[in-house]
């Protein structure tokens, strides 16, 4: 149970972080208990969906997510994908199109764990 647990947390977690800072850290805590509920979490995971976008959130999400680039992509890939991320922050684009990016740096760059994540996948919509 635990394990299934983390699997589903292990997909799910940079897209709740990319709505909520503050569920992301329950969720975490609430994972460190010794009996834990799938469908508990699947319900915390899905509570997320309908919170209204939070720039700085998804920012953040978005800050971890490159963290597995970082050491790879070229530092033009890094200039593009911060470029798009500030005029997300002002606007000027969607999540939609920073995802985009992200995923095409994925497939120069495969990281199975990224490729399961829900915040790139959409799977989460």
């Amino acid at each position: 149970m635990k394990k299934d647990c983390e699997d589903l947390w292990a997909k799910n977690k940079y897209f709740v972080l990319s709505k909520s800072h503050k569920v992301y850290l329950d969720i975490r805590e609430y994972l460190k208990a010794k009996e834990v509920d799938i469908v508990y979490l699947q319900e915390k995971i899905q509570s997320v969906k309908d919170i209204e976008e939070s720039k700085k959130d998804f920012n953040n999400a978005i800050l971890h997510v490159w963290g597995y680039f970082k050491k790879d992509a070229s530092e033009t890939e890094k200039q593009g994908l911060f470029a798009l991320l500030e005029e997300y922050m002002e606007g000027e684009n969607s999540q939609e199109v920073v995802i985009q990016y992200l995923n095409a740096l994925l497939k120069k760059y495969p990281n199975k764990y990224l490729q399961e994540s829900t915040l790139l996948t959409g799977e989460n919509k």
